[in-house]
């Protein structure tokens, strides 16, 4: 099974129809991790489809495969491309990339002048985001809309966030800004995850067991982040 097997594009009103089986998915794979997501209903994921706002994926077959919606906060001068779930019976096909892609041709088409923002726990994420110009950022780049953060009140994660005042959590922040020309970095960190993974695991570690402490340093736990370029 490879990546031409699917059909990956923007969704219709008509595919309102998946929307309880994606969000069943999304909650059995947040499980699954041991990690949080904003829960989202299915008339939530019906409403991003019917407003042009996702991407969907099916096997040749017919059957439902992956997912993605838009989200904008700040009045719009930011996007997250959140939700993202693929369908157990056809990961590893590079299904993941292909959504991703999709969704974010999507919203710079939709938004051109947002910055792209995500936060995430996984390292296939990371790459993914790395690769279509993402960089590693603190949560004081992102949205402050506070609609965007009461929606980690369903993660298993928030008492974290909290507690950290909202400046750090499990998550890794990462942004693209389409105003910033010199890309140099996000090629670099790109390239180094791909070269060095295990360090990127060694990083997650320590970021865990740095949030974890009751006075860890947000600057300290930031800097972490040089070993990428290296």
């Amino acid at each position: 099974m490879n990546i031409n097997d699917f059909i990956v594009q923007a969704a219709l009103p008509e595919h309102h129809v998946f929307a309880e089986e994606i969000c069943t998915e999304m909650a059995e794979s947040a499980k699954a991790r041991g990690t949080g997501i904003a829960k989202r209903t299915p008339q939530y994921i019906a409403d991003k489809i019917k407003e042009g706002k996702s991407v969907i994926a099916f096997h040749k077959d017919g059957s439902w495969a992956g997912f993605c919606y838009i989200e904008t906060w700040s009045h719009g001068q930011f996007v997250a491309n959140s939700g993202l779930i693929v369908n157990p019976n056809y990961r590893k096909a590079g299904l993941a990339q292909a959504i991703k892609q999709a969704v974010f041709n999507l919203s710079r088409e939709k938004y051109p002048d947002a910055k792209i923002f995500g936060l995430t726990t996984g390292l296939a994420v990371m790459k993914i985001n790395s690769n279509l110009g993402y960089k590693p950022v603190t949560y004081s780049e992102l949205t402050q809309d506070e609609d965007f953060w009461k929606g980690c009140e369903s993660c298993v994660n928030f008492e974290i966030l909290k507690s950290k005042d909202r400046k750090n959590c499990m998550c890794t922040a990462m942004l693209y800004d389409p105003a910033d020309k010199k890309d140099e970095d996000s090629k670099i960190f790109a390239e180094n995850l791909k070269k060095k993974p295990k360090l990127y695991e060694r990083f997650m570690s320590l970021k865990e067991r740095l949030t974890l402490k009751p006075k860890s340093n947000l600057k300290s736990i930031f800097l972490l982040f040089t070993l990428l370029f290296k």
